[in-house]
Order: C-alpha cells, then structure tokens, then sequence
C-alpha cells in the first residue's frame, strides 16, 4: 500500500496494519467531523477574575477564532485562554477561558457559527494541555464499499495492540499548507531568512491559485512592500511580518515575533513532530514492536489515565516485568522528541534516534534557540501507541447520495493523539483533501 506524498512529507512513511482500505474523504461537510474535549474544568468561585464558557464552533480554526472573539470582546487575545487548537473543517466543542471578561459581556457575543454556554466564572484559567482528551464522531463518505469487510479485520488488529501508531497528524503541520516543521527546522538552524521565507512564500500544491502566485512571486522578488500591497487580508499572519520587513528588510528575527507566540513555538513543536514521525515509522518498518518493548526500550508509566515524567529503560533484568505493566496499560514505549536535554534510546530504537537526528545534521544544543529563547526547547519523549478507547463504528446511508455507504466512526483519544492517524488506518486513501 502506498503512502501519499502529502504523508511522507512530515514524516509518515508506513502503515500498521496490511489490509486494503475504504478510501473515502472527510469533512465533505464540517459537521461530519465532530470533536468534543474531554475538559478539566476548573471550580467555580463567585468573584473570579476567569469567566469559563464552552464554545462550539463550527468551520472555526482555533486561532482565528480566538482572534475573532478578541476583536469582539475588545481584549486582548491575550486574554483568552483555550487547552488544545482544533480543526477548522469540523464541529468542534471546547472549554475556554476570559480574563476580565464579564459573563453578561461574553454572551452578549454573537458569531455566525459559534455558540457560547454553561458559562461561570473561577479563579483559575484553562491552560494548554489541561484536558483529558478528545471524544469524535466522524462519518467517512465516498468510500470503498468492496473494502467495508476489511473495517473489521483492521478493527482488531489494532484493539489486540491496544492501540495505533501515535503519529502526529497533517493538522500538526497545516493542512492546507503543511510547512511549519520546515520553517521550525530553518529555526532551529538558525537560519532566520529562510524560516520567514518558508513561512510567508514558498508556494505548495492545494493552496488558493491565487495567493500561490502571490508567494511565487514573493520568493523571487523579496519585494516585501509589493507582497504586502497584493497580499489578501487573510493571511493576516504573513501580513504582519511583512509589514516589520517593509521598515527593515534583514532583521527577520524582528519580524518573526509579530506573530503569536503560540504560532512561534508551534514551528519548534512541528518539527520535534516530524522527527518523532520518521522515527515510529523506522521502528514499524523494521518490524520492531510499538505494544512491546525490546531491551535498550525507554518506557514511560501510566497511571490515572496521566503519564509520569519518569523514564524507565528497559534491559535484560526488566523486560518481563516492564511488558506485564505494558499489557496492563500502565506503561508505554516512547519515541524522542529532540530537544536540547534529549533522552535517547539505547538499542535499535537509540540506534534509530541517533541515525534520524544524524540526517537532519541538527545538534541536540541547536534546539536552544537564544535570538527567541521562549521558542527553546529542552525535549521529551513521547508514547509510540495512541489509546484507542470506546471505538465502535457502522456503516450507514449516505444522506447525501442514497446510492452509497458510508461508515460512522466513533471512538476516544488522549490529549495530544490524532484522529487522522487512526482513520488513515482504516481508510488507507489516494488522496488527502478533506483527510
């Protein structure tokens, strides 16, 4: 089975299971894309300065939506506070917080395709990360009906394994401009020319006719004042960082921090994401187990649906009772995402790391980053296999062409795992729009 391009660019480079997929797309309409957080909701206090509300948008990034709420609360963006970004092509609901933003003041907000409700007010703030996970709901459509047997067969490959591979889905990397760990690598190279370029030219496939040409022509002019008259109010990102090249062309450090300091780190974020994808897809390539670990193994306990920031390497002495806690789902194998205190694997798998990392002929110390310390990074390490819970899926009528099938899947995820890696599993597609 063939890997899409699309994959192979941010570092997915296998499948799991063997079987023959639907195919099929996703989002033909954003409501068959349907994600709810499983949200940590912080108690209630009668004179906090944090009013919580949970927003449901539809069609809404979660960026441009903060952006859009700031403008019409007339705060700061600041202010807003939100635990993970979600998917523009989907119905999405998720707990936000505002910081000295009345309750009478943020329901009086009204935005075509959001709504605001179950609102109270804390004395404490929702943080990046404080949630417990993500239910979805999605229905893939045009499918391959002559595959609808296999569903089950890759079903129960992964529910043996206990889970999928937890690679890092497009939306990571942008989906319709899938090129942030390429600015994030050019970052931590230090190399800030070519990370504004890749950010604010550099044409892909997919993109609007139109604003490719824009930055076609950008790239080969530097014409920063021209690309700022022509460029769309949408890209409103780009605009920004022409705007500081217009008054000074070669400080791009200068201009890299008009963007959001979330946007910023998300680039070190991307690429830590792509190596980590080239590694899980090296492991699965060799044939090396993600449910089972092998001696130089790094393994990171579970408990209370959280993972420790303990690491336990796996040798001759442990590995049996390190696998017992593995088929118990108290402990996971993990992969490197580099940084500048990188644990790494011994073994194959730290045979693996080192090569990857080798490649990209990066040092583990580039990842301190001192012309924009708060983008630096000092790494981690991340499980290999995404808990797949509550999974249940059917195949269904097509509402929008009687004629068809389509399958309706339902199924739990940790915070920080991918519906997409799961679904490209079962749907093993030709091509990736609307994926």
């Amino acid at each position: 089975m063939k890997v899409l391009d699309t994959e192979k660019n941010i570092g997915i480079e296998v499948f799991y299971t063997p079987y023959d997929g639907i195919q099929g797309k996703l989002r033909k309409k954003p409501e068959d894309f349907v994600v709810r957080e499983n949200s940590i909701y912080p108690d209630k206090k009668t004179n906090g300065k944090f009013t919580i509300a949970e927003v449901t948008s539809t069609n809404w990034e979660t960026n441009t939506l903060i952006r859009e709420l700031s403008k019409r609360l007339h705060i700061s963006r600041q202010r807003i506070s939100f635990a993970g970004t979600k998917d523009k092509r989907a119905k999405t609901t998720q707990l936000m917080s505002f910081y000295n933003v009345s309750i009478e003041k943020l329901l009086s907000v009204k935005i075509k395709e959001v709504e605001i409700k179950n609102v109270y007010l804390s004395d404490k703030k929702i943080n990046m990360g404080s949630l417990r996970g993500n239910s979805f709901k999605i229905i893939v459509r045009d499918i391959n009906e002559q595959n609808i047997g296999n569903i089950e067969k890759i079903a129960q490959m992964l529910l043996d394994a206990g889970g999928f591979p937890n690679f890092y889905g497009i939306q990571r990397f942008g989906i319709v401009r899938p090129t942030t760990h390429i600015v994030g690598r050019y970052l931590v190279k230090g190399d800030f020319e070519k990370a504004v370029m890749s950010y604010i030219a550099n044409p892909v496939s997919g993109e609007d006719e139109k604003i490719s040409f824009l930055r076609r022509k950008l790239e080969e002019t530097k014409d920063y004042a021209d690309a700022l008259k022509h460029f769309p109010d949408v890209l409103n990102f780009e605009k920004a960082i022409l705007n500081k090249l217009v008054v000074n062309p070669w400080d791009f450090v200068s201009a890299l921090k008009e963007l959001p300091k979330n946007l910023l780190t998300m680039f070190i974020y991307a690429y830590q994401a792509y190596l980590f994808n080239r590694i899980l897809s090296e492991r699965i390539r060799r044939k090396l187990p993600i449910s089972q670990a092998v001696e130089g193994d790094i393994v990171i306990p579970f408990r209370r649906d959280v993972f420790e920031e303990e690491y336990i390497r796996v040798s001759g002495e442990n590995i049996e009772k390190v696998n017992t806690q593995i088929r118990k789902g108290k402990a996971f194998i993990s992969g490197l995402l580099v940084g500048s205190d990188s644990v790494f694997a011994d073994g194959e798998m730290g045979e693996i790391e080192h090569r990857i990392i080798e490649a990209e002929k990066i040092d583990t110390r580039d990842f301190i980053i001192p012309e924009i310390p708060f983008i630096s990074s000092s790494g981690s390490r991340r499980p290999l296999l995404a808990v797949l819970k509550n999974f249940s899926y059917r195949v269904i009528d097509d509402v929008w062409d009687t004629n068809k099938k389509a399958v309706s899947f339902e199924f739990t995820l940790l915070k920080g795992c991918y519906a997409t890696s799961l679904l490209r599993e079962f749907m093993k597609a030709d091509e990736i729009k609307n994926y």
